[in-house]
């Protein structure tokens, strides 16, 4: 991926979200990153509504990473939106959520996601975890630029 390619975060838990970011910095991730705290947020920025219709206030992501269990809209509704959308379709979306319910799995992989991931609850696991999933995602795969 190229290092000008923006990462969006979907998180509404700052640990999690503050993890991530060591993850990212310990894998020396040099993409910028943007982070919405909600799905409402979320898909207002990737659809450039509400706050972010100022023309480059918000920059199309080249990888999403979207939590599910998020506050009004929630992450499955956002992948069914992105999915559903011509001009975000190819946006590569990586569910990184606490759910490992069967129901939720099948359903994001249904609705188009590109990959599933199960938060791991120990802190030193989870970073591992992140650094890995950006390994692959933001330096071994090609991702399409829009």
């Amino acid at each position: 991926m190229n290092e000008s390619q923006l990462l969006l975060i979907v998180e509404d838990n700052d640990d999690d979200y503050f993890a991530t970011m060591r993850a990212f910095k310990k894998a020396n991730l040099a993409n910028p990153v943007r982070r919405c705290t909600n799905g409402d947020q979320a898909l207002d920025y990737l659809l450039q509504r509400g706050e972010f219709s100022v023309p480059g206030s918000a920059p199309r992501p080249g990888l999403i990473l979207l939590d599910l269990n998020l506050p009004g809209t929630d992450g499955r509704e956002v992948l069914s939106a992105i999915k559903a959308e011509q001009d975000l379709l190819k946006i590569p979306v990586i569910v990184l959520t606490t759910s490992n319910a069967e129901q939720d799995i099948e359903q994001c992989y249904a609705v188009g996601a590109n990959s599933y991931v199960q938060k791991p609850v120990d802190f030193e696991r989870f970073i591992g975890a992140v650094a890995r999933l950006s390994d692959y995602w933001l330096n071994v795969s090609i991702l399409p630029k829009k």
